[in-house]
């Protein structure tokens, strides 16, 4: 909104051509949204402990901890996040460019689906929310949506073309089975994180870290300079999605405050479902998809943990780990949560320079 207030009246002031600076925009992105988790995190932290009166429903077949130091913390917290990044963006973002509102649809979309699988936990006292066909189903729904928004947006042949790293010529067409791609890059990262959201400030950093790593890819891919530079393929208009990055960012440090531990909101299916797919429609847009497997190495780690135990079960009647996801293993081995935490933070910090390395290796 304030690009096109004041970045037209540059020529008649000059200080308002820090307005047409996507790196000043950016800036002012990550404070607005760290100021607005400030000001609104303890009123609304304090509003959901009045409605929830025994907090989030905590599974009887996780750690055992949990019951005792996780009980009556309330959950839902992810709406503080969804209206730190959506009001910043708004603010901060040049409205006229059509990623940005895709984006933004994909997120609230993500969000909303969360936000009714932690209302049905909360009013069943269950560990329970939507069936995971109808969940899967709805989220395939909004990012096939998205996918195909990307495909209009994106001048061809990028559209429905994959990036390959390290390989600067390649660019296979997938054609319409881009959109199939693009759905599971999108629904994958979202539950990714929402897996890897199991312990105070586990998955936020990790999201944050992410964040600002795609903000600057996007900066990078969107301006044509640098992207022949860098020898990447150039996404025209994608550069704003660094002002969205930044509030992502902002945000996730503004939760962070809160969920520090010990965590006196969780961010719940309502922001882990929405930051995840945020992360997978601009990994999308500015043609980085194989990359954000690399930087959110992290929720990889945390899913195929899952995967190979409920196959391993299935199959053998065994269970690779003790528990999973990946943290919980930890935590039955005896590890400090803040110990999980923070190696896991470090193992996010070394898989967000590898991915950010490809960017030169090509």
């Amino acid at each position: 909104m304030l690009y096109l207030l004041f970045a037209p009246l540059a020529d008649r002031f000059v200080a308002f051509n820090l307005f047409r600076y996507i790196t000043f925009r950016s800036g002012g992105a990550v404070v607005t949204a760290l100021i607005i988790s400030f000001i609104c995190g303890p009123s609304i932290i304090a509003w959901l402990r009045s409605k929830q009166a025994g907090g989030q429903p905590i599974r009887s077949d996780g750690p055992e901890s949990h019951l005792l130091t996780k009980k009556g913390t309330p959950t839902m917290g992810g709406f503080l996040i969804l209206l730190a990044i959506t009001g910043s963006t708004l603010l901060w973002a040049d409205l006229a460019n059509a990623y940005i509102w895709v984006t933004l649809f994909v997120t609230a979309g993500f969000g909303a689906v969360g936000f009714v699988d932690d209302y049905r936990k909360l009013t069943r006292r269950s560990h329970k929310g939507l069936s995971s066909r109808a969940k899967f189903l709805i989220e395939l729904t909004i990012s096939a949506v998205g996918a195909y928004a990307v495909t209009l947006i994106t001048h061809p042949p990028l559209g429905t073309s994959l990036a390959v790293p390290f390989f600067k010529g390649v660019l296979p067409d997938l054609g319409w089975f881009f959109l199939v791609f693009a759905a599971f890059v999108i629904t994958g990262a979202s539950n990714a994180v929402n897996l890897t959201d199991g312990l105070d400030g586990l998955a936020i950093v990790p999201a944050m870290i992410a964040g600002g790593c795609f903000a600057l890819i996007s900066y990078l891919v969107g301006n044509v300079i640098f992207a022949n530079y860098l020898q990447l393929w150039h996404v025209a208009g994608a550069g704003e999605l660094t002002v969205f990055c930044g509030s992502l960012v902002g945000a996730a440090l503004g939760f962070l405050w809160f969920n520090a531990p010990p965590a006196m909101v969780f961010m719940g299916d309502t922001g882990s479902l929405a930051i995840g797919a945020a992360l997978g429609v601009v990994a999308v847009i500015t043609k980085h998809e194989l990359v954000l497997v690399i930087i959110g190495g992290l929720f990889v780690l945390e899913t195929v943990s899952v995967i190979v135990q409920v196959v391993s079960f299935k199959l053998t009647g065994r269970r690779v780990f003790r528990m999973a996801p990946l943290h919980h293993h930890f935590e039955q081995k005896g590890w400090q949560e803040p110990t999980i935490v923070i190696r896991f933070w470090i193992i996010a910090s070394i898989l967000a320079i590898a991915g950010l390395s490809t960017l030169k290796l090509r």
